[in-house]
């Protein structure tokens, strides 16, 4: 056998009871049959995990307002920037926690907890009633929900080697529905008395809680999901690999053994964050004037692109280009879809539509490509027991700069529109350098040495 058909990780003996052998065998069993049942259970899962942060995340702005915490428009994004910022602060907090207690327990009940998190908490935030309560509630909600880390691992776990990059993307295109339907959710049910005096009345509860409305279809979507749970086979092993299986496979060539390769976790922006508070802002200061529902048609637009890339084109830019090359194209490409978003205030009517909507819908698929890539090199670089840390790691991280992005977009969106009439970089054109900049460091990371590649299998 070619070191090509070496195999990643020799198979313990199958252990009667062991879930995790179970799985290995109806994978073994599967003749390369796409596993439907296991990865629909990614997708609706991821689904519901995204919904409570995509639902009201463009509408923060209006919230803080609502709030009247600031009685200045300038100062309101600042405020807005903690509040959206509390979610990821959490997640940040408990994600290594979460991957690794899903290592020792397994998939299945953090997955589940998880899903309990966002049916309790994510509409405790529908029921905020001052700015701190909101802050609260969405800071635990991030906290609680562990998903990401074990869901990841989840979908390698029940694919075979080449349905890995479908299931992958499946955790990405649910977030790509939730892109669809959660700012869809949240504006059309935001604020239902004064959008539906007809059916909602001013003496009904959704008139002191504006927000609860799309808080509770999602939440009621959650609960759906979570009964669901029910049927979830697990995943993890019940019992130790023996050490002589790991040190064959420690002796395998460098080639063959690339679980013991480095891997890195490239930078992620929170440009969905920029994007609303600029859109939103008038348009003196720079911004288009935007209303609730315009920002989720926007952003509807945007997932419904991401959701067709990821099921029909992604897999062949894939095969084509490979992982990390996709990923340094996409990232060089992004960088100048960015750069055309400041001068789209110089538009109106039809073609700032157009505009808009093709670089979102652009900026989409080019983002996705980059981290479902970056997540295919991670999670094929560590073994079944680490796989749950090692993803609750990344999404440290990357809860660590989504958390800092709005904190840090809402200070130089308010710095920004304050100085509208300055000779370098006027306006929000300087927010949009800053981002730019960021997007560059992203680049640069996917060369080495920042990213040190392991041996995938072909």
């Amino acid at each position: 056998m070619g070191s090509e058909e070496a195999p990643l990780l020799l198979p313990a003996p199958a252990v009667e009871g062991c879930p995790g052998c179970v799985m290995e065998r109806r994978k073994a069993s599967s003749k390369g049959r796409i596993p439907y049942k296991e990865l629909f259970f990614v997708g609706v899962t991821s689904l519901a995990s995204s919904l409570p942060i995509t639902c009201l995340f463009p509408f923060i702005y209006f919230m803080v307002r609502d709030f009247h915490i600031s009685k200045t428009e300038e100062d309101i994004g600042f405020y807005a920037g903690f509040l959206a910022a509390s979610y990821m602060v959490g997640r940040a907090i408990a994600a290594i926690f979460w991957g690794i207690l899903s290592d020792r327990i397994g998939r299945k009940p953090v997955i589940a907890f998880s899903i309990l998190s966002v049916v309790i908490f994510n509409t405790l935030f529908g029921l905020s009633t001052t700015y701190w309560m909101a802050i609260a509630t969405r800071f635990v909600l991030g906290a609680l929900n562990g998903l990401l880390a074990p869901i990841k691992a989840y979908c390698i776990e029940v694919c075979r080697t080449e349905h890995q990059a479908l299931g992958l993307s499946l955790v990405n295109t649910a977030w790509a529905l939730g892109l669809i339907v959660g700012p869809a959710l949240g504006g059309f049910l935001a604020q239902p008395t004064e959008k539906y005096p007809h059916i909602f009345s001013k003496d009904s509860i959704f008139a002191g809680f504006p927000y609860l409305l799309p808080c509770l279809s999602v939440s009621s979507f959650a609960t759906i999901v979570l009964i669901s749970c029910t049927w979830l086979p697990e995943t993890i092993h019940k019992h130790k690999v023996p050490e002589k299986d790991t040190k064959i496979v420690k002796a395998l060539p460098p080639k063959d053994n690339y679980r013991d390769s480095p891997r890195r976790k490239s930078l992620l922006q929170n440009k969905p964050w920029i994007l609303s508070l600029w859109a939103v802002s008038d348009r003196k200061y720079g911004g288009l004037s935007f209303s609730t529902k315009d920002i989720g048609e926007v952003l509807a637009m945007a997932g419904a692109s991401l959701l067709v890339y990821q099921l029909i084109i992604y897999r062949w830019v894939h095969k084509v280009r490979g992982t990390v090359n996709s990923s340094r194209v996409a990232s060089a490409v992004f960088i100048v879809v960015l750069a055309t978003y400041p001068f789209m205030t110089y538009l109106s009517g039809v073609k700032l539509s157009f505009a808009l909507y093709s670089a979102a819908m652009m900026k989409s698929a080019l983002a996705i490509t980059v981290t479902t890539g970056i997540c295919l090199l991670q999670n094929n670089a560590v073994f079944q027991e680490q796989r749950g840390t090692a993803n609750g790691i990344s999404t440290t991280v990357m809860s660590f700069f989504k958390s800092v992005a709005p904190v840090g977009a809402g200070a130089l969106f308010s710095w920004a529109q304050k100085r509208q009439d300055a000779t370098f970089l006027p306006g929000d054109q300087v927010v949009f350098v800053v981002l730019n900049l960021v997007q560059l460091l992203g680049l640069i990371s996917t060369f080495e040495p920042f990213l040190v590649l392991p041996a995938l299998p072909e």
